[in-house]
This record gives structure tokens, C-alpha cells and sequence, in this order.
């Protein structure tokens, strides 16, 4: 009897495997990092480095994840809102390791006010630096490494964090106050899809690829100041993301099952770009249209008002 090719091992085991992969996490010690780096750690990666500003939570975060497994998990301290600390980083990490198969850019800040008083430093200038520079700078820095061990078959990782809001044409945001808007914020996560679009052509031939994960509303120390169940009935499955939800496309570009993937935007948002906002009951559709808008019978993500 005659028999169809026999094919490689396409289980879970190989596919979302990180067995012997090194993985730097920006932001990794709460919220998203911390998320995904417990995934990497349970699917048994050699070795993470979590950075951030804060170390009182990089090592709160440490901890956890060396219970998992011993020493796997090490928290570096770091400032990257500037090429100068992004590049201390690169030459940080550069002094213990020889190669990095995993660059998840995680770091980012956000703010809101009404348009009229919105602050330049803290509103543009510093959440700009945060969410777009350091992808760019970090990235940079860390290519050494990347490309190291990389091969056609095993490519290197960088995994941005992009955002729902990159495509959202709205400035509200639930996770902040009726007549403000994250004016910013949105500008920055559209920068960063675009930037990963030209990075991953750029770097693709070196064999490093270049995708975003574009999620929607998680709990995070970003979302904890508005209310929890705005999130949750503005979505059309009625919850916002949890952990396996951040996890399950951060394995899947991290590992060989994403080696395929290159310069995509993938989103995690639980189908909330599709819906009619307008639809949505008014204490709810006020988080999210501005008042211009209010008035349309149907209002879709990027559907001009006229």
C-alpha cells in the first residue's frame, strides 16, 4: 500500500519549543513582559534577562519565574529612553552572553489629557523615546547577538508590542477619563507597526525576523486605573485578554513555528476592532467616541465621518 510522504515532527513540542533559546524581555517584570516571559521559562528556554527601570519589580518578577526553574531568570536594571541606555544594555547583556535568539520589546508608557493640555515632554516627547525609540535603538544594539546563531531554518526573534490602538482612529481610552485622549500613545503604536515592517525587510536576508503583536486590553499596571469591567463589556466576547491570550503569539514568533513570519502585525484584541462601537451601550460607547462621532448611526475603526 502505498503511503504519503512522511513529514518532520510538527507537534507542539517542536514547534513552540524554546529549549536553548536566550531571550531579553523589555518591561518583563509586570503586565505583558512578565506574561510572556513565564511562557518562555515554562517551554523551557536556557535562559531570560528582564529589563526595565523598576528593579523592586524585576526582582519581585525574578523570583517567580527562578521557582519555576533555578537561575534560568535574570533582571537588569535599564533606562532606555535614550540610544545611550539602550546601547549600556546591548553591552550589558553582550559581557554574559555570545548570542540572544530572542528580542521582545515590550517597554511602553502611555499618556492621556484633553488635546488643549496635553504636555509636551511627558506627553510626546517621553512616550515617543519609551514606545519608538527603544524599539529601534535596542534592536540595533542587540543585533550581534541576534544574528550569531541565526540560520534560514532557526531565525532569529525580535517581537515588538505594538497595540489595537495603532489602527483605532479613536484618541479616547477606557483607562482614562471621559474627554481625554492618548493622542500620543496611538501615534507611537502605529510608529512602531510601520517600523517593524521596515526593519523586517531590512533584516530578514541577515535572518533575523521582525513581527508586532498588536494586543487589545489585558490587565497591566496601564489598564489598572480604569474600571475593569469598561474593558470587559467593550469587548464582543465579553473579557479582556489574560496570559494564554499574550503568550500563545509570542511562542508561536518566537519559536520555529514562527520562523515563516516576518514583517506581520498579529493582534491579540479578542475582536473588538471588528465591531460597531456605536452599538455599544452609552456608558460604555462614551469611553471610546469622541463627541463628534456620536451622532453617525454606524461608526467602524478607520470609517471617515464623512
Amino acid at each position: 500500500m502505498s503511503k504519503a510522504e512522511q513529514l518532520p515532527d510538527l507537534s507542539h513540542r517542536t514547534l513552540f519549543d524554546m529549549s536553548g533559546k536566550v531571550i531579553v524581555v523589555t518591561g518583563g517584570g509586570t503586565g505583558l513582559g512578565y506574561m510572556m516571559s513565564t511562557a518562555f521559562v515554562q517551554s523551557g528556554c536556557e535562559r531570560i534577562y528582564i529589563c526595565s527601570r523598576k528593579m523592586k519589580n524585576l526582582e519581585k518578577a525574578a523570583n517567580s519565574l527562578n521557582a519555576i526553574r533555578k537561575g534560568v531568570c535574570i533582571p537588569l536594571e535599564a533606562d532606555l529612553t535614550d540610544a545611550k541606555g539602550c546601547k549600556e544594555l546591548g553591552e550589558e547583556i553582550a559581557k554574559r552572553e555570545n548570542k540572544i535568539h530572542v528580542l521582545v520589546n515590550n517597554s511602553g508608557v502611555a499618556w492621556a489629557a484633553p488635546m488643549e493640555k496635553f504636555d509636551e515632554q511627558k506627553g510626546w516627547d517621553r512616550v515617543m523615546a519609551v514606545n519608538v525609540k527603544s524599539v529601534f535603538y535596542l534592536t540595533v544594539a542587540l543585533l550581534p547577538l541576534l544574528k550569531k546563531d541565526a540560520n534560514i531554518d532557526n531565525p532569529a526573534s525580535v517581537i515588538n508590542i505594538s497595540s489595537m490602538y495603532a489602527t483605532l482612529p479613536f484618541p479616547n481610552m477606557p483607562s482614562s477619563a471621559i474627554g481625554t485622549g492618548g493622542w500620543s500613545y496611538l501615534a507611537s503604536k502605529a510608529a512602531v507597526s510601520h517600523l517593524t515592517r521596515t526593519m523586517a525587510a531590512s533584516l530578514k536576508p541577515s535572518h533575523v525576523n521582525v513581527a508586532a503583536i498588536a494586543p487589545g486590553y489585558f490587565p497591566s499596571l496601564m489598564t489598572k486605573h480604569g474600571d475593569g469591567s469598561i474593558y470587559d463589556r467593550s469587548q464582543p466576547a465579553g473579557r479582556q485578554g489574560t496570559p494564554p491570550d499574550i503568550a500563545g503569539p509570542a511562542l508561536l514568533l518566537a519559536g520555529r513555528g514562527g520562523a515563516h513570519l516576518s514583517g506581520i502585525i498579529l493582534g491579540t484584541d479578542g475582536g473588538i476592532l471588528s465591531q460597531n462601537f456605536k452599538a455599544l451601550p452609552k456608558e460604555i460607547s462614551d469611553y471610546w467616541l469622541p463627541e463628534g462621532w456620536k451622532t453617525q448611526e454606524d461608526v467602524r475603526p478607520g470609517q471617515s465621518k464623512l
